[in-house]
């Protein structure tokens, strides 16, 4: 299955969100949007990237296609997800995932 490339939002002012300006306004809303559905451990941007290619490989997305939505330009930054999958019970972002499902 191919994904859409992801693109970072833009700002108020038109061009893309810096990582520093994405999580000081995305950061309040989806720590009250995680505690609502009982999540008590930190969210951030990357978290919700990191819950993204967790649930793209956990539904069978293709490494490479994934790697392509993802914009990275070498497979081994996406294979570190892949693996990450096997300490999933430490992350929030894998509470998120099983929020979504």
């Amino acid at each position: 299955m191919a994904l859409p490339r992801c693109q970072r939002p833009a700002s108020r002012h038109g061009p893309p969100e810096t990582q520093e300006g994405l999580a000081r306004n995305w950061s309040g809303p989806v720590q009250r949007l995680a505690r609502r559905v009982g999540i008590d451990g930190q969210i951030s941007p990357h978290s919700l990237r990191h819950t993204f290619a967790t649930i793209a490989l956990d539904s069978g997305t293709a490494l490479h296609d994934l790697q392509d939505s993802m914009g990275h330009a070498d497979p081994r930054t996406t294979r570190r997800y892949d693996r990450a999958r096997n300490n999933l019970q430490k992350s929030a972002g894998y509470d998120v995932a099983r929020a979504l499902a």
